[in-house]
């Protein structure tokens, strides 16, 4: 195992402030907003984000699908801070602050480009429960003193503002000579395909430095519209692509989009590892996961398949931060140069910790041997 310092694992994205809590239906209803949905905001949404902070109890986390995924490698790390390092774009505004001050205290080396042309970018997530864990108990039965409870996961509803999110620039920021030095130093990159919708020069800079020097570039297919949608940004970067994820619906969204005239995750990992690459010095590692079911990876010729934890199905909370934890276990093993399974093995427990709490969020310390 490598011996880990500071700023060897880069991730450049969307970062976003996460604003939790539990809120009324009367505020669901004041901005047409329904239980367990997921949506962009628009303009009726722009005051939400104030009146949430003014009338509930909130709490603040560093999001964002990227920033997430360096967190939770972070956290599995544990010492020395800083090992990874995030760029991205927000506002000069309160939110932009706390965003700086919550990458801080999770012990991320943030720099960020600030600008005054949009707001930070936030993602709510208005919880409609009966705490903050978003667990509902429903009593269904009772006989001679035993009831049943059964629990349900209480509704959430995601609203996100990309707002500054979508303004980052690489001439102002990623070409600056300070900035890019953290560049180099790294050995580990990763980035979400969302960032494709933002700046794909960024990426293919980054991209391209990687594949020169021989070091590891990691991307995230990340939804089914990135496939669909930004394939031509996307099919620009895969050359350089060392390590891809994916879950079963992504996957099966690339597969259309090639024509690779097949629905089977196995044969699409394959197909996806195949691609052209530049840098013929690694060979490109596939690795889709498909919720409770097994975890496929391909590498050269061969697939490999892992299980993952299991897990009571009251236990779980919330799945949303699932995706991004599971690729941030997998890029603290990177970058301590574990192999492979043990990378693996990583990423399935930071997502199995990460789905018992609400949002992406973890205990001080990991329990992971």
């Amino acid at each position: 195992m490598s011996a880990v310092s500071s700023n060897l694992l880069f991730g450049m994205g969307n970062p976003l402030l996460d604003i939790s809590a539990v809120v009324d239906k009367d505020f669901l209803d004041k901005y047409s907003l329904k239980p367990n949905d997921q949506i962009l905001a628009e303009d009726k949404h722009k005051a939400l984000f104030d009146e949430l902070v003014k009338k509930f109890k909130v709490e603040y986390h560093a999001g964002g699908a990227t920033q997430n995924s360096i967190k939770i490698a972070q956290w599995m790390i544990q010492e020395p801070h800083n090992v990874g390092t995030f760029f991205g774009c927000i506002g000069k505004d309160k939110f932009g602050e706390i965003l700086k001050q919550k990458a801080e205290a999770a012990h991320v080396d943030a720099h960020y480009y600030e600008q005054d042309e949009e707001p930070t970018g936030t993602c709510a997530a208005c919880i409609t429960g009966d705490n903050r864990l978003a667990i509902k108990r429903r009593v269904v039965k009772c006989v001679n003193d035993k009831c049943l409870i059964i629990l349900f996961p209480s509704p959430r509803s995601l609203i996100a503002n990309l707002a500054a999110a979508n303004c980052y620039k690489k001439e102002k920021h990623l070409d600056l000579e300070e900035n890019w030095e953290l560049v180099e130093k790294a050995k580990v990159y990763y980035i979400a395909g969302f960032f494709l919708t933002v700046s794909l020069e960024s990426i293919l800079k980054v991209a391209k430095h990687a594949s020169e020097k021989n070091k590891l570039f990691c991307m995230n297919l990340s939804a089914p519209f990135i496939c669909q949608f930004f394939k031509d940004n996307l099919m620009q970067v895969m050359p350089y692509i060392d390590v891809l994820f994916g879950n079963e619906t992504e996957a099966t969204a690339f597969a259309q989009k090639q024509d690779f005239e097949t629905k089977d995750i196995k044969e699409i990992a394959k197909k996806a590892q195949a691609l052209p690459k530049v840098n013929t010095k690694r060979q490109r590692i596939v690795v889709f996961t498909q919720g409770k079911d097994e975890t496929i990876m391909a590498l050269s010729d061969k697939i490999e398949t892992f299980p993952v934890l299991k897990i009571d199905p009251k236990d779980i909370v919330d799945t949303n931060g699932a995706g991004d934890a599971f690729v941030g276990g997998f890029l603290s093993g990177l970058v301590q140069e574990k192999p492979l399974d043990q990378c693996v093995r990583a990423a399935h427990y930071s997502a199995n910790v990460i789905i018992q709490r609400a949002g992406c969020t973890f205990p001080e310390k990991p329990d992971f041997k």
